[in-house]
């Protein structure tokens, strides 16, 4: 424990940096002299005449040599101060500052500065304890109790500065409660970054590449000055030590902010607010921090939200998310998630994107074993409803919705956009395959739209795929018509009798199963179909509405392919020449960080990591940005290869390519219906006008389904569709 040590009273002007940590002839103000921009003119020594005024206005000094002015100086404005080491202040002129409601005169009263750097203007009043920082011009300092910077100030990079153990290294971890897969926070750091970094943790060479890179990522010598950018306002606010804070942020009766970097800007400003702790974590661009909340070891990504009280602990939350009054520990959350409600628990988790935590949902509490919990992965869309409790460790295919409920074993939901169900009266668990496309278009069009529409992001650092139909959620679904062929022909062969064929290989399994599907309904539909592998218990699964979801998996598929043509702008004679093979479908990719990347891609970037070709974050995220350039033609050319899998072709002919073009006239027209459908169940309910006096109030209150701005706009989108459709099939004629 330390304890308090008298000091002589040089100690207070004299202190910095330990001279054996210097540089050979450096002193120790050769870092703030590099991070200080000289004002015109440069600084000054004060003039006889403006020490007395400073005197008489009560000011001391430790010396007034070591007091630095620029050429246009006020001294009536400067009063009640202490001023100890070399203290630099810009110009000082008759005036006032104003921000919202605060008016403050520019100048600096009843403050304690040691060895600061202050720029132009600057109104700075009642700041206790202020020291070793490089202030911006017009910044607003109000009633701050301690600021200040140390010698090994790492501003929340997870670095170890000269002389410094590695047991003080910040990691967060991430993923998993017993650190296994910890990643080392950097400013820059992406849920790309953390993904590569905490999931491929059996790859030492990796593992100590990253390392290095990270280290090498931020200067190692001690000396580095906090920064508060210019127009920044920071008021009532009590402990702020070892921060680093972009241009015109506003923080306001903030508690405590300790070894972090608050990335802002006149564009894109962060805003934080009262009883506010962050510490050790990085704080990105355009995000505002409201509220009692608490984060310590965390990554906040740009345009994010975090308030009422929430906790983020050992977790990095992804761009354009927000989080509010909840407790989220251990997990890495990729951009566009949404979490409310005061009763909600995530824990060990990595969760994809587009998700949305309701309320009394509880992911991991150790209440499945005497040990920490297992680890659950959720793809994009993961919707786990009210009060429903998951055991770790689970996975989730994308686009899952969990129905209220207490599930009681460990589940790999491997069929996508599908809603699990646990079925108690009947003790089984039931999955209904592609749900969201049966039996909510509404919600399913509307998401790719609703996360554009959020994503106010002008700072993009994160690449983001928005679309719910691209290769990562369409592999899976891929996949997911390959497994209900499977489990068809088993359920068929088991009630036929003809429990010897399903000894036969899976391949030969699948055509059945294909046939099946693709035939008489009323076959499929009187099958009990089970799924396998998807809960850890001895109860059945059973698989509901499989020919519907069958043939809506597929209708997904031809959506998706036509819609990359559309949006390629793909001339019709390039269209005639491509080469789609269904035999390239077995590429698998991979969602890495809400950017989907291509398997062998992601391979290959590894490798260039490990053998130094990718030697810095800068260059991996170039690498990430040169993949993020062709993503489109890779996407165009594996929607195309989705449509061999529809086809069940090894080569897509010009012949298919028309029939998919005419089919996807008939599922324009249909999004479009279903849309305004799943829209008018709720305006239908009886219920919903029990509250209201009369129809007219009902309509004054809910409208019109068919008044929907979205229903109309996509009645207008699937119009226009139709149109370019209908005019690339004219042209194949």
């Amino acid at each position: 424990m330390e304890r308090v040590t008298l000091l002589p009273p040089t100690a207070l002007s004299d202190g910095w940096i330990d001279p054996k940590y210097l540089p050979g002839g450096e002193d120790k103000y050769y870092i703030r002299n590099r991070q200080v921009t000289k004002p015109e003119g440069g600084w000054r020594h004060l003039r006889s005449d403006e020490i007395e005024h400073l005197v008489k206005n009560n000011n001391t000094a430790s010396s007034w040599d070591t007091v630095w002015v620029s050429e246009e100086f006020n001294p009536s404005v400067i009063k009640d101060n202490k001023f100890y080491g070399t203290v630099r202040i810009g110009r000082v002129s008759n005036g006032a500052l104003q921000f919202h409601d605060l008016r403050l005169p520019v100048g600096i009263t009843n403050s304690s500065i040691h060895s600061c750097d202050i720029g132009d203007n600057c109104a700075i009043h009642d700041v206790h304890y202020l020291s070793h920082y490089i202030i911006g011009a017009h910044c607003m300092l109000f009633n701050i109790q301690e600021m200040a910077t140390t010698d090994h100030a790492k501003f929340g990079n997870g670095i170890i500065k000269d002389g410094e153990p590695e047991s003080v290294r910040v990691r967060i971890e991430i993923m998993n409660e017993t650190g296994a897969r910890k990643v080392i926070p950097f400013d820059g750091m992406t849920t790309a970054d953390a993904y590569l970094w905490g999931k491929y943790t059996d790859d030492t060479t990796l593992q100590e590449r990253l390392l290095h890179i990270t280290q090498s990522t931020v200067d190692h010598h001690r000396g580095y000055y906090g920064e508060i950018g210019k127009g920044c306002v920071i008021k009532n606010s009590s402990i702020i030590k070892d921060v680093k804070i972009g241009t015109d942020c506003y923080i306001k009766g903030a508690s405590k902010l300790k070894n972090i970097t608050i990335n802002s800007s006149d564009k894109e400003p962060t805003q934080i607010g009262e009883n506010v702790i962050l510490v050790n974590g990085i704080v990105g661009y355009g995000c505002r921090i409201f509220y009692s909340c608490t984060a310590v070891r965390f990554i906040l990504g740009n345009n994010s939200k975090f308030m009422y009280g929430a906790r983020l602990i050992n977790s990095i939350m992804g761009d354009n998310s927000t989080i509010s009054c909840c407790e989220v520990l251990n997990n890495l959350i990729f951009p566009g998630h949404e979490q409310h409600h005061n009763n909600s628990f995530l824990i060990a988790s990595v969760i994809m994107g587009q998700s949305n935590m309701a309320a009394g949902a509880t992911i991991g509490s150790n209440h499945n074993s005497r040990t920490n919990d297992g680890e659950l992965v959720a793809g994009r869309g993961f919707w786990p409803g009210l009060c429903s409790s998951v055991k770790l460790p689970s996975k989730f295919a994308s686009f899952t919705l969990l129905a209220k409920g207490d599930y009681p074993a460990e589940m790999n939901i491997t069929l996508p956009f599908a809603l699990v169900n646990n079925n108690v009266s009947d003790n089984r668990l039931e999955i209904m395959p592609a749900y969201w496309w049966l039996y909510n278009m509404y919600a399913l069009a509307r998401n790719s739209r609703k996360y554009r529409t959020r994503d106010k992001r002008l700072t993009k650092m994160q690449n983001i795929e928005f679309d719910t139909y691209a290769p990562d959620t369409m592999q899976e679904v891929i996949r997911a018509r390959k497994i209900l062929e499977l489990w068809t022909a088993k359920a068929y062969l088991r009630e036929t009798g003809s429990s010897e064929s399903l000894k036969n290989n899976n391949a030969s399994l699948i055509e059945t199963g294909r046939r099946l599907l693709q035939g008489d309904r009323k076959i499929v539909d009187n099958l009990t179909i089970t799924g396998e592998g998807m809960e850890n218990s001895r109860r059945p699964v059973h698989i509901l509405k499989t020919y519907d979801a069958y043939h809506a998996y597929g209708d997904m598929l031809i959506h998706y392919a036509v819609s990359n043509i559309l949006n390629n702008g793909t001339a019709i004679n390039t269209l005639k020449g491509i080469e789609a093979r269904g035999t390239e479908l077995e590429q698998e990719w991979i969602n890495l960080g809400g950017q989907p990347i291509k398997a062998t891609d992601l391979t290959t970037l590894r490798q260039d990591i490990c053998n130094g070709t990718l030697d810095s974050w800068n260059a991996i995220h170039n690498r990430y940005n040169e993949l993020w350039d062709r993503y489109s033609t890779d996407k165009l050319s594996h929607s195309l290869q989705a449509l061999c899998a529809v086809l069940n072709t090894d080569k897509l002919t010009n012949e298919q390519l028309q029939q998919a073009l005419a089919h996807a006239v008939r599922i324009q027209r249909h999004i479009a219906e279903q849309v305004y459908l799943s829209r008018k169940k709720d305006h239908d309910n009886p219920f919903r006008s029990s509250t209201c006096r009369s129809t007219e109030e009902t309509l004054t209150i809910y409208g019109k389904a068919e008044d929907n701005s979205f229903v109309k706009q996509m009645r207008e989108e699937a119009s226009s569709n139709i149109e370019k459709i209908e005019r690339i099939i004219k042209e194949f004629r």
